[in-house]
């Protein structure tokens, strides 16, 4: 077996044409076309390492600890491919798996190329003329220092010249490289991963031109994750038209493979499976980003298309998945045993009709604990969110850039571990204003416990409370961080009965 996982970053399901949006997207209708669209699918822990460590090991992150690299008692699924003889290649321009809290993902791979220059990633070196760039960066993204992302992200795109310069084309130019190498051989997994359409909304010029708007003013193209309101209507339709030419982009982008895989019928003994980490808020509820308001659907319901050759294809699955279920899923796919660590389950039976699960259950390290049955969402706040003790559990205690200051480190104690690591772990107190998301424009906000009816209310835009359908969620809840050992604090932080 071969497969693929195409992994895009902060990629908005109503983006997509397949999944009701405005803006045509072809190659995702195409892509559509040849796989099983999953209409309930959602993340698991948030953001973008988390989810690569639930992607990774087939279990949530966010119950033991925040933002981190693989740990060394985690079973992964590249590990249990290399074990099985099966080569691992990534190629990606995300940027995070080369900082401090992302450092022992690329290298769980057997082979791994990187494309530099997304985002913040410290790349180009020439000084800044700061003054040209306040001139010609609108204040709300402009920063004069690389204290912040900003500054970096200028310097960057000004190394960027040429639709194939831009890193989302030169990490598709590396997965083509690969599959040329491979096309003879068997028993490979290739993820090709890129950074895009996270911000900044950044798409080659003949792209951006065909979505235009009446903002005429400075470079906007990097929301700050904050309330609506501190731009005008023009301004943010500027925004929103740069997240589009930028979905368009990709779109272009998985053209290319689609192309691929047509001209060498591929189809036949490949497996692709497409989908994101999470998704962003454009405006919609009247906030911009993620992680610091609830984890409405536009940010927590994700895209996936799964193509399986030799199982049945069914053009839409109802079934509800989460992120997790994608690794034993992929070792299904390889003829694999999925190993005892692992909760996530398979979703290749839910191509017959099959359930794959009851609850999905995700968030944010210090956030609420939110979920879904497919019929209601829950967010579920703490009473207090500061007055409960939180601890991050982990033996590599990194944040996302740096390490854990002396400060948190002087509070670490040896925690004898949990069944799932087979080890003791170091349990570090989290404490308030540590270098761990959400850091941009503030902490977790808008912090009330409320549900959703998302079949009369889609839109999820009349929260409203039930006791009755709450406590059959916290039941289910609290089951669920019983299967994944969460620690004893969360269940006092959320007044959840421990079993």
């Amino acid at each position: 077996m071969r497969s693929i996982l195409v992994l895009f970053d902060s990629l908005n399901a109503r983006a997509l044409s397949c999944y009701g949006g405005a803006v045509p997207t072809p190659n995702f209708d195409r892509l559509a076309a040849r796989t099983t669209v999953f209409d309930t699918h959602y993340v698991g822990s948030m953001p973008c390492m988390p989810a690569r460590r639930d992607l990774q090991t087939g279990r949530l992150n966010f119950l033991h600890r925040s933002w981190g690299p693989l740990e060394p008692f985690d079973v992964t699924l590249t590990g249990q491919m290399a074990g099985a003889g099966i080569h691992s290649h990534l190629v990606t321009d995300h940027y995070h798996y080369f900082e401090a809290g992302g450092a022992t993902y690329h290298t769980a791979f057997t082979t791994w190329d990187v494309v530099r220059g997304q985002e913040a990633d410290p790349w180009a070196f020439r000084p800044a003329d700061l003054d040209r760039l306040e001139r010609e960066t609108h204040p709300h993204q402009f920063e004069g220092d690389r204290k912040g992302y900003r500054l970096q992200g200028a310097l960057n795109r000004a190394r960027i010249l040429g639709e194939k310069a831009y890193p989302c084309a030169q990490t598709f130019d590396g997965a083509l490289a690969f599959l040329d190498a491979h096309r003879d051989t068997d028993d490979w997994f290739l993820q090709i991963e890129t950074f895009d359409p996270h911000e900044p909304f950044i798409a080659p010029p003949e792209i951006r031109e065909r979505f235009p708007t009446g903002y005429d003013g400075p470079t906007l193209d990097w929301p700050r994750y904050q309330r609506s309101g501190a731009l005008g209507a023009a301004e943010e339709d500027e925004l929103r038209a740069n997240y589009t030419a930028l979905v368009a982009h990709c779109d272009a982008q998985l053209g290319r493979l689609l192309d691929r895989m047509d001209a060498e019928n591929l189809w036949d003994d490949t497996a692709l499976i497409v989908t994101t980490d999470h998704g962003f808020l454009l405006g919609e509820h009247d906030w911009w980003g993620k992680n610091r308001m609830p984890f409405w659907d536009e940010i927590a319901r994700i895209p996936l298309f799964l193509h399986a050759p030799g199982h049945p294809r069914v053009a839409r699955c109802g079934a509800l998945t989460q992120t997790m279920d994608l690794m034993p899923t992929l070792l299904d796919l390889h003829g694999l045993e999925i190993p005892d660590t692992v909760l996530g389950t398979s979703v290749l039976p839910a191509l017959g009709g099959g359930a794959v699960r009851d609850l999905a259950l995700y968030g944010i390290f210090g956030g609420a604990l939110n979920a879904t049955d497919g019929r209601h969402s829950y967010f579920l706040y703490p009473p207090d969110m500061e007055a409960a003790p939180l601890h991050e559990y982990t033996l590599m205690p990194q944040h996302a850039v740096t390490p854990f200051t002396a400060e948190e480190l002087g509070g670490a104690r040896l925690h004898e571990g949990f069944g799932f690591t087979g080890m003791p772990l170091l349990k570090i107190p989290a404490l308030p204003g540590a270098k761990r998301p959400p850091m941009q424009g503030g902490g977790i906000d808008n912090t009330g416990t409320a549900l959703c009816d998302l079949a009369a209310d889609p839109g999820q835009t009349r929260p409203f409370r039930d006791a009755g359908i709450e406590a059959v969620l916290r039941r289910a809840i609290a089951a669920e961080m019983q299967r994944h050992e969460a620690p004893p604090e969360l269940y006092e932080r959320f007044e959840l009965e421990s079993h």
